[in-house]
């Protein structure tokens, strides 16, 4: 054991949900949460990545680590005229989506095929309305917002993952001394509120199918990606099921659906986590007691976020899918050949359209496979 283990993890931890706990607010409010419910869903949502992780990583003796997916929430919070109710019901079938992928490989095939052009580009719409969000906040509150931002790319220079982290502490303390902090209560344990699901037509293709999609494309398959890059050989199956299985049985308590981790995977699989690839495993039961305790005390995080000013929150969260955006926008443009695609699907996405009830990433999926499908017919 070296104390770059238990450390590697808990900043993996700390960054993964420190940095992005407003995104899960915004996606908690998009569904009209209440105080209770949020404290619910941040709480099972902790929980179920604690369990998952420690089991997977005992069980493969891989440094697997999981989280929720930052688009996913990102998703959510964009959607309109969804209860939380609408939101547990999504969560529940994409839950029972994840499961079947891992028991019947066909699924994770079928995904596979979308083009990565297409499902880049809806990622990329959904996305980047968050980005215009933080850049409005700045003319709001300039003395706030402004060093902010220059915090945010300065730090970016030297320690990329800490930088949205950085900007959360630096904000909290800058607002404090601006007198912008509300009232904080003292520290409590998290509670639960089981939510009824509710399903209809209209969440499955407006909410559950899109947030599916995004989760498989943007956080499973590249969690799978990071755990290759490493010299591991993840079981897809597993690991997809497992999430899909622990999803299960948090989503009536308004938990979103949890997935392999990425960015957080890539600070515990790598050579500072530890020398020996074989012992780097042990990150998952650290990465887990982390995630308990935010299980335990997420009432007091989520009040911490209530009393900081909404401007901070926004930039937070614009500034945590800064990079998940450009990430997105470069995948879906670097093919010519389907590129028109691609900003079909960004266009019909970023618009917020919504059809027969159902929400723009949809649509916007759907309108770029048919500029591919077109495009073929015109071929043959």
């Amino acid at each position: 054991m070296r104390i770059s283990v238990p450390s590697s993890a808990f900043v993996a931890a700390i960054v993964g949900f420190g940095g992005t706990l407003a995104l899960i607010l915004s996606a908690a409010d998009g569904l009209g949460a209440s105080p209770a419910e949020k404290t619910s869903l941040a709480a099972a949502l902790c929980l179920a990545i604690a369990v998952e992780t420690i089991i997977l990583s005992a069980w493969t003796r891989m440094p697997v680590v999981t989280a929720y997916s930052t688009p996913g929430a990102a998703l959510i919070a964009a959607s309109q005229g969804f209860t939380m109710s609408d939101g547990v019901g999504a969560f529940v079938i994409v839950a029972l989506l994840l499961i079947a992928t891992g028991l019947f490989r066909p699924l994770t095939q079928l995904i596979a095929r979308i083009p990565v052009s297409v499902s880049s580009g809806m990622l990329a719409g959904i996305l980047i309305g968050f980005a215009l969000n933080a850049a409005r906040a700045a003319p709001v509150d300039p003395v706030l917002i402004l060093p902010l931002v220059l915090l945010f790319f300065a730090i970016r220079l030297f320690n990329p993952a800490l930088s949205v982290l950085a900007v959360l502490l630096g904000g909290g303390l800058a607002a404090l001394f601006l007198g912008r902090i509300g009232t904080i209560p003292p520290l409590s344990l998290s509670t639960a509120a089981y939510v009824w699901p509710s399903f209809s037509w209209s969440a499955t293709f407006g909410l559950a199918i899109p947030l599916y999609l995004v989760t498989m494309a943007s956080q499973n398959l590249s969690g799978l990606a990071v755990l290759r890059a490493a010299g591991y050989a993840p079981p897809p199956g597993l690991l997809i099921g497992t999430t899909g299985f622990f999803s299960l049985l948090t989503a009536p308590f308004g938990a979103l659906t949890t997935n392999l981790a990425a960015i957080s995977a890539a600070i515990c699989t790598g050579p500072d986590a530890h020398p020996d690839p074989a012992e780097r495993w042990k990150t998952g039961p650290f990465y887990a007691m982390a995630y308990t305790l935010f299980a335990l005390f997420g009432a007091s995080l989520i009040a911490v976020f209530a009393a900081l000013p909404p401007s901070l929150i926004v930039l937070v969260a614009g500034l945590a899918l800064l990079a998940p955006f450009a990430n997105a926008l470069t995948i879906a443009l670097k093919d010519e050949h389907q590129r028109m695609a691609a900003v079909a699907a960004l266009a019909v996405t970023a618009s917020g359209v919504t059809a027969g009830g159902i929400g723009a990433p949809f649509w916007g999926l759907l309108a770029g496979l048919g500029v591919i499908a077109l495009e073929k017919l015109k071929k043959r």
